[in-house]
């Protein structure tokens, strides 16, 4: 299915006029692709969608602003209700459709955004949306850094959305961030959700680990 080209193009201009500057290391896949991604920043979103032309899961507090819920829906974001257990199945078969259809698609198991120098516990329960089975579909762990500004840009506790988009907005300098695309999860990594998620936190936090130990922010 053809993607509409307007939602990518009008999120890597918001990563332009917010000053990002975005740099790649590794190799994204090309095949049928589900990126797993740390989270800390709404800047995260325009980042790869620069790059990646991904659509993204999102939880549905974002559906309650009717203009980002018109681009989110352009640019194919799935829906979902953190707190509603019981919609879970269902959600699963958005995330599997959404998988098929876009081609590229991201979720950010952490399930909220952390300070960017730790990882939240990955959440599983959308991530039986794909398995073993599923040998078209890679599962591509990604590293969203944004080095030793991660902490001055993180979108966390009780800060509003405007505020923090303002404070970002008003500095004086770019912002850079990379993209590690890691090395994609092998079957062992993929036999449940709960061994998805693990994977997908254990190949971030490794990666934030060796960077720390080559002393570089």
């Amino acid at each position: 299915m053809k993607r509409n080209p307007v939602p990518p193009f009008f999120l890597k201009l918001v990563g332009v006029i917010s000053g990002l500057r975005v740099a790649v290391e590794g190799t994204r896949s090309r095949s049928n692709t589900f990126f797993l991604a740390n989270h800390v920043s709404w800047l995260d979103i325009p980042a790869l969608s620069g790059v990646t032309r991904t659509a993204f899961v999102a939880h549905d507090g974002l559906a309650g602003f009717a203009p980002l819920r018109w681009l989110c829906a352009l640019n194919d974001t799935i829906f979902i209700a953190r707190h509603r257990r019981s919609t879970v199945s269902a959600q699963v078969e958005q995330v599997r459709q959404a998988l098929r259809e876009t081609g590229a698609l991201t979720i950010f198991p952490e399930g909220t955004t952390s300070d960017g120098i730790t990882l939240l516990p990955f959440k599983s329960s959308l991530l039986s949306a794909i398995g073993t089975d599923d040998a078209d579909i890679a599962a591509q762990p990604v590293w969203i850094d944004y080095g030793s500004e991660a902490a001055e840009i993180a979108w966390i506790g009780d800060e509003p959305g405007l505020d923090n988009a303002l404070r970002i907005l008003a500095r004086p300098k770019p912002l850079r961030v990379t993209l590690h695309f890691l090395k994609p999860l092998d079957e062992a990594d993929r036999r449940d959700r709960k061994a998805l998620a693990r994977g997908a936190q254990e190949a971030i936090g490794q990666a934030m680990k060796n960077r720390r130990e080559c002393g570089e922010p």
